[in-house]
């Protein structure tokens, strides 16, 4: 990165929950140009093979890299547990994950150290957050971390149809949820950038005593402290930021979804086909 950095910052998911990552960084730093990528026709990303990860999240990064993003946000937890120490390795440009922000945020406000975290069958299977609670190992108030894992297989499906408070999502959170509200933990972290988009039914299932913790805010301040790091951010100019979005999937229904989900900014969505 350079100084006074014109250049945008990527972001890429699977689909459409990365947009929760692109809503808080455009909410923090407003003068920033942003490029989405959602990878909707290869979706979903959470019960694919580590090595079909890697290779997808690879492509991706090449794509984002040569329209000229100064910094690359992986905001996928599957993406990210399979293959964010590959593209840190693989791309020239600075490289963020999701999975260490939200542990560390679930670290500073559980009170018991008791942590929830679920996801996606391929985040939970790779032990990225079991990685992650490991290295922090203790809250703020110096307790030992205590984690309790559970994969929620559907809850990405439902929220890829635009579906996110009806019977059907609230019976299945019920019972992928138990396990985790047999734990008696007090915070849980969303392990998927689509589960914020599920927070009232999550919430509804879990109790209000229990706070959840969704990374995208946290991710969104690593972002700008690298910014600031290398005086990289772009300077406020008389234009207003752009932020550009593309799926490999269909443009019409991203930009109905993604208008609903992340705001006005979605506007013209480009498609891209992978050859």
């Amino acid at each position: 990165m350079k100084a006074h950095d014109d250049r945008p910052v990527g972001v890429f998911d699977s689909g459409l929950g990365g947009l929760t990552v692109a809503r808080a960084l455009i909410d923090l730093l407003p003068d920033e140009d942003v490029v989405y990528f959602g990878d909707t026709g290869r979706f979903p990303y959470g019960s694919k093979p580590h090595d079909e990860l890697v290779k997808h999240s690879i492509e991706i990064a090449d794509l984002l890299v040569d329209r000229g993003v100064k910094l690359l946000v992986v905001a996928c937890n599957s993406a990210a547990s399979a293959a964010l120490d590959v593209l840190r390795e693989h791309c020239d440009a600075p490289v963020v994950g999701v999975v260490e922000p939200g542990m560390r945020a679930a670290a500073r406000v559980t009170r018991t150290g008791r942590v929830g975290v679920i996801g996606t069958v391929g985040t939970v299977a790779s032990g990225a957050y079991q990685r992650a609670a490991a290295a922090i190992s203790h809250t703020r108030d110096g307790k030992p971390i205590e984690l309790f894992c559970a994969a929620c297989p559907g809850f990405v499906e439902f929220v890829e149809m635009g579906d996110v408070d009806s019977d059907q999502v609230h019976v299945l959170a019920e019972r992928l949820l138990a396990p985790i509200k047999d734990a008696d933990v007090d915070t849980l972290v969303l392990g998927c950038t689509h589960y914020p988009l599920l927070a009232r039914t999550i919430g509804d299932v879990m109790g209000r005593d229990v706070v959840l913790v969704s990374s995208a805010d946290e991710t969104a301040f690593e972002v700008r402290a690298l910014l600031d790091e290398t005086g990289a951010r772009r300077p406020s100019r008389d234009r207003a930021a752009r932020h550009r979005f593309v799926t490999s999937g269909d443009p019409s229904t991203f930009a109905a979804l993604g208008a609903r989900f992340l705001g006005p900014e979605v506007r013209d969505v480009e498609p891209w086909r992978w050859t």
